[in-house]
């Protein structure tokens, strides 16, 4: 049976990161399954957690008024979910449900709030890492705003 900094060590997001580091940051993290439904996280409710994906797809949804909930992006194995646990007020700006079995490990946010503030130049570098995906989700959605409003949007079909 793996340890759970093994399990760190694994993730995509902590490539790279010293060993003593991840034994630093274990003790904030649990290993979890999730099951085809379930919420990992839910819109408005104190975000207390932040999660790596191991196995399984996530659904990051919004609920729309009028509509129900719209899926924004789908997370698979090796991506991340939750930051709102690193910024007051901390609450959740999404759902994220489990659209099939989901293995993930679950950090706690008060304790990598905690670890980061002892060890500012972890904190630093998991910022950085933080802020390289905050990035990227933010060009994807550009993308999908383009797609939809663009001049030639894709869901009217091609010009004749």
């Amino acid at each position: 049976m793996k340890t759970i900094a093994a399990l760190l060590h694994e993730h995509p997001f902590f490539q790279g990161l010293p060993d003593s580091d991840l034994d630093f940051l274990a003790s904030c993290a649990k290993n979890c399954v999730y099951h085809s439904g379930d919420y990992l996280a839910r819109e408005n409710t104190p975000a207390n957690h932040f999660f790596l994906i191991r196995a399984g797809r996530v659904a990051v949804e919004s609920f729309v008024p009028n509509h129900g909930s719209l899926c924004l992006l789908t997370l698979h194995a090796g991506d991340i979910f939750g930051w709102s646990w690193l910024f007051p007020p901390y609450i959740s700006a999404f759902d994220a449900k489990a659209l099939d079995e989901v293995r993930s490990l679950r950090l706690g946010g008060a304790c990598l709030r905690e670890k980061c503030e002892k060890e500012p130049s972890l904190g630093f570098e998991l910022m950085k890492r933080f802020a390289r995906i905050a990035t990227e989700r933010l060009q994807s959605a550009r993308i999908q705003l383009l797609d939809i409003y663009g001049p030639n949007p894709s869901h009217l079909g091609k010009s004749p």
